[in-house]
């Protein structure tokens, strides 16, 4: 595409070179750079793509999006366009490169602290029913022929664009998508048509990179003015009902979920099941009887929200039963590993402590024998939910056990000692084990008939980070492991 073409509606400060040029690919990472693609100069955390023109020179790049002066020799073989933000700017190229692809599909986006993989993944399923369908999300990315491992929840603008064109191209109709903070932060989304917004929780995260929950809470609530559909709100969480009160002016609509507020879609008769829950469901127009084969509260919350999506969407109630009853669950989130040893063993992505709690008081509720915890928290992140975590973890539990997350550059005796600061000492409930494979060990030794092992905070990852590396290292197979050791010669660590 003519480079005059891709800068079109940018609010461009200063022009240096020659904007008739043919422009074969965008990026923002010097090393990936091809013959006459333009680079797209990111001031990040880390590193500052100012810095690397030079690179990007060397691999054929011959237009730059910048936001400070570069100095580079023989500057006039290249083409130089500054803009305020080039991460905003990024976006709107992103969007012009591919023929704004979101325009062509219709975008459903989930934003909230917990529950945007489960939703969005049982979306997908559900909305299949009827074509091809795309998910941008934690755990991977779907353009209706490819499945790509995700490295952030949601991907920058020159890739999201890049994957909503495929979705066009694969014949996609719908993209059920996570939408995260970060990238409402940092502009990723801003060229997004989003047809449906959805809300799910607020509790603190990410307070590392927000001032404080309010700012969290803002970020988020801008989805909800980038919608053209409807938006849905779950009432019964606090920070739902301010974003509710904030967007009802709005032109599009807003409908609500819950189960302790009046809601448009509301549930009751709620009853949980080890591997599943049941409830009783109303929605604007009729009430039915819903089933859910993935344990836990939080799953009518999720297939609450889920259903009113679907309902805007038009899709029969009859579609929408019978897949979630049919439904196996969704990677890392309380997913059972199985086994034939009398007790349960469920692994979830828990890492906050409102999401660890929900997890447990769930399991609380059908267990028979003893609650056993395994939990850490991550390094180099926001460290004041970690006594949080391990209250809730020591008041929830029969048995917990304090291990490592993702300790990255922190010492993880130090995130332990934290986490032990809301311990009280005085219940001997808990032990702390460093080693996370010991730690589960541990744990499913302890097992007994009836127990529950709650293997919380990494779900679906492959991988421990420790120090800057990581290391190949999965729950579900440490678990497996050590379920075949129990009881056996082998079971020595």
């Amino acid at each position: 595409m003519e480079l005059y073409k891709l800068i079109k509606n940018l609010d461009v400060l200063e022009l240096k070179g020659n904007i008739e040029i043919d422009i074969s690919s965008i990026y923002y990472d010097s090393r990936k750079t091809t013959e006459n693609s333009l680079f797209v100069c990111i001031k990040g955390f880390d590193n500052d793509g100012h810095k690397y023109v030079n690179k990007a020179i060397e691999n054929g790049a011959k237009a730059f999006l910048i936001q400070e002066d570069v100095n580079i020799k023989e500057s006039n073989n290249y083409t130089f366009i500054k803009v305020k933000d080039t991460r905003k700017s990024m976006a709107k190229i992103a969007a012009n490169f591919y023929n704004n692809p979101t325009q062509k599909i219709e975008i459903i986006g989930v934003t909230g602290t917990n529950g945007k993989t489960s939703i969005t993944t049982v979306l997908k399923e559900i909305l299949n029913y009827k074509s091809n369908v795309g998910l941008i999300g934690t755990i991977k990315i779907e353009d209706g022929k490819n499945d790509i491992i995700s490295n952030n929840t949601t991907p920058e603008s020159i890739d999201l664009q890049k994957y909503f064109n495929n979705m066009v191209k694969n014949d996609c109709k719908f993209c059920a998508m996570e939408v995260s903070s970060h990238s409402l932060a940092l502009h990723r989304v801003d060229e997004v048509d989003f047809n449906i917004g959805i809300f799910t929780n607020l509790t603190p995260e990410h307070l590392d990179f927000h001032k404080n929950l309010e700012e969290y809470r803002a970020t988020k609530e801008k989805l909800f003015y980038k919608t053209n559909m409807a938006n849905i709100i779950n009432i019964d969480d606090s920070s739902g009902v301010i974003i509710k009160n904030n967007i009802k002016n709005l032109k599009v609509s807003v409908y609500t979920y819950g189960i302790n507020n009046e809601a448009d879609f509301m549930a009751s008769n709620i009853k949980l099941y080890p591997h599943g829950v049941s409830y009783t469901l109303k929605t604007p127009t009729y009430t039915d009887e819903i089933y859910v084969n993935i344990p836990g509260k939080f799953t009518v919350y999720n297939t609450l929200g889920i259903i009113a999506a679907c309902y805007i969407l038009k899709v029969p109630i009859e579609i929408i039963k019978y897949k979630l009853k049919s439904i196996k669950g969704v990677e890392g989130r309380f997913e059972s590993v199985k086994n034939s040893k009398g007790f349960n063993v469920i692994v979830d992505y828990a890492h906050t402590p409102d999401a660890l709690e929900n997890i447990l008081i769930s399991a609380n509720e059908f267990v028979k024998g003893k609650v056993i915890t395994v939990f850490g928290c991550g390094g180099d992140r926001d460290k004041t939910k970690r006594p949080l975590m391990g209250k809730i973890a020591q008041d929830n539990s029969d048995i917990a056990v304090i291990t490592s997350d993702n300790p990255r550059t922190e010492n993880p005796n130090s995130i332990i000692k934290d986490i032990l600061s809301g311990i009280d000492k005085s219940n001997q409930n808990y032990i702390t084990i460093e080693n996370r494979r010991e730690a589960i060990y541990k744990a499913i030794e302890l097992a007994d008939n009836n127990d529950l092992v709650i293997i919380a905070g990494k779900g679906h990852e492959d991988y421990q980070i420790i120090g800057k590396t990581k290391h190949h290292f999965n729950d579900k197979e440490v678990a497996k492991d050590a379920i075949e050791s129990k009881n056996s010669s082998l079971y020595n660590i």
